[in-house]
């Protein structure tokens, strides 16, 4: 996760400030990272609640709603335009195929998109 975070960083040339992820990225040593990075996550906490509680679960709540609408819902679209809902394979090599190509096909038409909206704007 740290890496993910400094590279984040590194490409936006912003700060991150707040950062929403699994329960499975909540160890101690991810917590302490962005304890001292002053990050604010979605983790559930450890320990006695603090004063500010009620601001911090409504922070926790928000951040876990809006990755899941955005990381699910690209999943669930990419799922059904790119015939993955299903996946044709009789082994675990053909499966790990289709879902190379549907992933990639979903990327390319996602920088087509960025590529022609770029040559209008230029226009």
């Amino acid at each position: 996760m740290k890496d993910c975070i400094h590279l984040q960083q590194q490409l936006t040339g912003v700060r991150v400030k707040a950062l929403a992820a699994d329960s499975i990225y909540a160890n101690n040593a991810n917590r302490k990272f962005c304890t001292k990075y002053h990050i604010s996550t979605s983790f559930k906490r450890k320990g006695r609640a603090a004063k500010d509680e009620p601001l911090r679960k409504i922070l926790r709540s928000e951040l876990s709603r809006e990755r899941a609408t955005r990381l699910e819902g690209s999943f669930g679209t990419q799922k059904q335009h790119y015939s993955l809902a299903r996946i044709k394979a009789r082994n675990r090599k053909t499966e790990v195929l289709w879902i190379f190509f549907g992933i990639h096909t979903a990327n390319a038409v996602c920088m087509i998109e960025k590529v022609e909206k770029k040559k209008r704007k230029a226009a």
